[in-house]
């Protein structure tokens, strides 16, 4: 069927991972972090990046708005009633400004609101984007939609009920738009004790009229464990990704409690991790045995070199990846289904995600991880579930193919690229390829910009820094120029054609979206010291021509300089900024640190700031 018009979608998410995606007849035009545009990490309220709508249309079908809350209310605009959002897209023209079509209450018919399905959101992103006709997913995340849950007791009495976060979810996924719950565990406040017991194997019913397994407790989830770990070792409760790189330098600890599997349901233990949903979660120290005195490292930064906190971030690593695989045959279990699609915010675990991989090898099982796990995801999610709700009067949509260079176009003229190097002191002068190698064999860092910016975390060869992987001392290089920490790993990205050679991928044919830790082939750690963890794996991204084509001749000039087909990638930033956007972006930020470089592949130009 031929549209008739085009339609026009945006998904905004609230919160911390703020995002807008947009939708043109279905197909993702752009989907965006409110903090690359507010340069701000964590930015909420994303009306930076609703702006940006307006350079596409000037009239949108729907503006789906979701959060892990409900209610809008409590964001008002003055007077009119209206939510901010909803009131911002009115005043702009992105949806109707005629007083007739607002309601008393403030709503507009052009806007929905998808409060209540958090978990949803995120499996229809990764659904969508598996290019599965089927599957079921596994969501696991830290504290999701807000839901009124209570157990119902042997008469059949409700109890009153009480607040629960989601904590982990199972979808059965089929296309279009038939996605349902098919169990949930729901997570209370402490308060809740008086009312909610656990609760195993009730039958719940989610908002839309489906019934599903539910387990309630008032224990911390998968992710609220690996926060309060985060937390002890003196980082804020998102950082979980600091911790993941720690886990190696620690080791099985006797003395520590174990985390998970304390009732039948494989709920966590209270008494050593204790939940304050829906912020975070705290390690009750007294339950440990320390096996140093902290006087002795009394700084946060050195808290890192305490075995305590090494041994439980090995602990927390490897105890809640095996949860996730029992998790996974759960959904397996419940659906009938081998199809499996998992987000959320755990699903950025890429070394959990490469140990699904060796656990499950045997069970026929197809996983696809959605490389945008955080909640800017569900902006896509809500945008490409409202239009799928759509695809019996418009044309079906194949977002597969999305990719992942979902940003901006950029378009800059050689003026423009002059002007913005001077505001830096900065020269602009000619370079191909092989020069830019020849800097980064003589040790150079350079930076990378190019093309669309990449959606979700990851650096993929367009807002990247780039060096030699051959370097022994190129971590702590990098590290100290990044002020990041000095446990903390780095990518590579490889010429696809190699990649078997180098990595063992555990069965799959490539990585494109660098969501695995893979270990290196028998001789390869020593060729490549710079980016091989010292547990010998690499978290890689694997490169074609037909993906990126500037990057894969940066990668194919290297290695044809050196033999070696892998370069040491990672994100264009610096420690606690979000990454680059924009040219300015890219040039202010050399300005401000000790990286001299960046290289503009796509106009053959070479960007120097001399500090």
């Amino acid at each position: 069927m031929t549209n008739k018009r085009d339609i026009w979608i945006a998904g905004i998410t609230r919160g911390h991972n703020a995002s807008v995606c947009l939708l043109k007849n279905g197909e993702v035009v752009f989907a965006i972090e409110e903090e690359r545009l507010s340069r701000r990490k964590y930015d909420g309220t994303p009306t930076t990046a609703m702006m940006k709508i307006l350079e596409y249309t000037d009239t949108l079908e729907y503006l789906v708005i979701c959060h892990t809350t409900e209610d809008l209310k409590t964001i008002q605009a003055d007077f009119s009633g209206e939510d901010i959002y909803t009131a911002f897209a009115r005043k702009t023209g992105l949806i109707s400004r005629d007083d007739s079509q607002n309601n008393f209450d403030g709503s507009h018919p052009q806007v929905i609101n998808l409060g209540k399905i958090h978990h949803k959101l995120h499996a229809a992103c990764a659904f969508y984007r598996s290019g599965f006709e089927s599957a079921v997913a596994v969501i696991v995340d830290g504290a999701g939609s807000v839901m009124a849950v209570a157990k119902q007791d042997h008469n059949g009495t409700g109890m009153p009920s009480v607040p629960g976060w989601e904590t982990e979810s199972i979808f059965s996924c089929n296309y279009p738009n038939d996605i349902r719950t098919l169990y949930k565990h729901v997570a209370t406040a402490s308060s809740a004790l008086s009312t909610v017991e656990e609760s195993s194997g009730e039958a719940f019913m989610d908002p839309e009229g489906h019934t599903f397994e539910c387990v309630i407790s008032d224990t911390a989830g998968i992710v609220k464990t690996y926060e309060a770990v985060t937390y002890f070792c003196g980082w804020h409760f998102i950082e979980a990704g600091k911790t993941m790189g720690l886990f190696p330098y620690g080791k099985e600890n006797p003395n520590i409690p174990k985390l998970f599997g304390h009732t039948s349901f494989n709920l966590t233990n209270r008494n050593f991790v204790v939940p304050s949903y829906p912020n975070g979660a705290y390690i009750n120290a007294d339950a440990y045995e320390f096996t140093q005195n902290e006087e002795e490292m009394p700084t946060v930064e050195n808290l890192t070199f305490l075995e305590n906190r090494r041994d439980l971030a090995y602990a927390v690593q490897t105890q809640s990846q095996d949860e996730i695989v029992r998790l996974i045959r759960k959904a397996v279990d419940l659906s009938g289904n081998k199809n499996v699609v998992i987000s959320g915010g755990y699903g950025l675990n890429c070394v959990a995600n490469y140990h699904y991989l060796e656990a499950l090898k045997d069970e026929g099982i197809n996983i696809y991880v959605e490389p945008v796990s955080n909640d800017a995801g569900t902006s896509i999610g809500a945008a490409m579930l409202v239009y799928k709700d759509l695809e019996g009067e418009f044309d079906k949509v194949d977002n597969s193919t999305d990719g992942l260079y979902l940003g901006f176009e950029y378009n800059y003229t050689d003026d423009e690229i002059e002007e913005t190097a001077q505001k830096y002191n900065a020269t602009v002068s000619d370079a191909t390829n092989e020069d830019v190698i020849k800097l980064i064999t003589s040790k150079n860092i350079v930076s990378l910009f190019q093309g669309r910016s990449e959606a979700g975390p990851r650096a993929l060869g367009n807002r990247s820094i780039l060096y030699d992987p051959t370097d022994p001392n190129g971590k702590d290089f990098v590290n100290s120029v990044k002020h990041r920490e000095y446990f903390r790993p780095f990518a590579g990205s490889i010429l696809q054609d190699d990649v078997h050679e180098w990595f063992d991928l555990r069965g799959m044919e490539d990585s494109p979206s660098m969501m695995y830790a893979v270990n290196c082939q028998p001789g390869i750690e020593e060729k490549i010291p710079a980016i091989i963890h010292v547990d010998g794996t690499c978290r890689i991204q694997t490169v074609t021509r037909e993906q990126n084509q500037h990057y894969y001749d940066i990668i194919k000039a290297f290695k044809d300089a050196t033999g070696c087909p892998i370069i040491f990638n990672t994100s264009f930033n610096l420690g606690g900024e979000p990454l680059v956007e924009t040219l300015d972006d890219a040039i202010r930020t050399l300005a401000s640190c000790d990286i001299e470089y960046l290289y503009l592949p796509e106009y053959g130009k070479l960007i120097t700031v001399t500090n």
